[in-house]
């Protein structure tokens, strides 16, 4: 696993990167609370439901002052893709270079049906108003997360 993992305190890395139409500015979101959600790819069936979790989660997140990111490796193309074919409402980042997710603590060694790979690891950091991390997940599940994280964040 990667040693770069933040921890609730820490500043949050600041980043600007492509999105499917146009660029996202962390510091952008400064005075806001922001859900960064990292995930392996696009359309596949786990971060499908991730994403539609959120997508649906949206509004109530939004009613308590959080503002969801989601962030992978893949191009924008294929997030404009992804977007249209899940009706996304959300900004979606392009870190085709890995540098957030590096920063993150959000690429490295993981298991995949029982065999050692880089890769994504799902991962969840949650930036407050003044850009310090308030919480920070590793490791999570993509059935079920986006109903926990609600309830740690008491978010109804």
């Amino acid at each position: 696993m990667t040693d770069t993992r933040l921890s609730v305190g820490d500043t949050a890395p600041e980043f600007t990167a492509p999105t499917d139409s146009g660029t996202f500015s962390l510091a952008d979101l400064r005075g806001r609370k922001v859900i960064l959600y990292f995930y392996p790819a696009a359309m596949t069936p786990g971060c499908t439901t991730q994403a539609c979790d959120f997508r649906d989660s949206l509004s109530a997140l939004h009613a308590s002052g959080y503002e969801v990111v989601g962030i992978s490796k893949d191009a924008p193309a294929k997030l404009a893709q992804f977007r249209e074919q899940e009706g996304l409402t959300f900004t979606l980042v392009s870190d085709e270079d890995l540098a957030i997710q590096n920063a993150y603590g959000a690429w490295g060694t993981k298991m995949n049906y029982g065999k050692e790979i880089e890769g994504s690891i799902r991962s969840t950091v949650v930036v407050d108003e003044d850009g310090r991390i308030a919480l920070a997940q590793y490791n999570v599940k993509a059935t079920g997360h986006v109903a926990r994280l609600r309830r740690e964040l008491q978010v109804d």
